[in-house]
């Protein structure tokens, strides 16, 4: 059986580069909270920030979930984001890069589908709220 998960990530950076965070809300098939995340990043740039949440996911995913039989949508307030993972946009940036193909490596670890959805910033608040909490902690 398929188990259905809808995560929320967002990161952020107080300027670009600055200090930065990550936050990631995983919900059930029911729209449960199963698991938050957040992070301080230290100094990164805002779509540094944005990569490193996915990367945290799976991260996490593959320490605390069955691999084998996972629908993953993905919500993200950040077009590029969304545009690069699903293979419309091209990435340049070479440290982008590198966090892509971490993530990517990290993707064919799961056979299930994933799915990568751009919302706006209004409908990722939860995430919001967790990168903007970690950074008022930190800085």
């Amino acid at each position: 059986m398929t188990k259905v998960l809808s995560i929320f990530t967002d990161g952020g950076s107080r300027g670009n580069p600055g200090p930065s965070a990550l936050g990631v809300v995983i919900k059930n098939e029911e729209g449960k909270t199963i698991q938050k995340l957040n992070k301080f990043l230290g100094n990164k740039t805002n779509n540094q920030a944005e990569y490193l949440a996915v990367l945290e996911v799976f991260e996490w995913l593959s320490v605390n979930q069955d691999l084998s039989s996972l629908k993953i949508d993905f919500f993200i307030d950040s077009k590029l984001v969304v545009n690069q993972l699903s293979g419309f946009y091209k990435i340049k940036n070479q440290d982008l890069k590198d966090l892509i193909i971490k993530i990517k490596f990290l993707e064919n670890k799961i056979s299930g589908k994933i799915f990568y959805h751009f919302i706006p910033r209004e409908k990722n608040k939860e995430a919001d709220l967790l990168v903007n909490q970690t950074l008022d902690k930190k800085i």
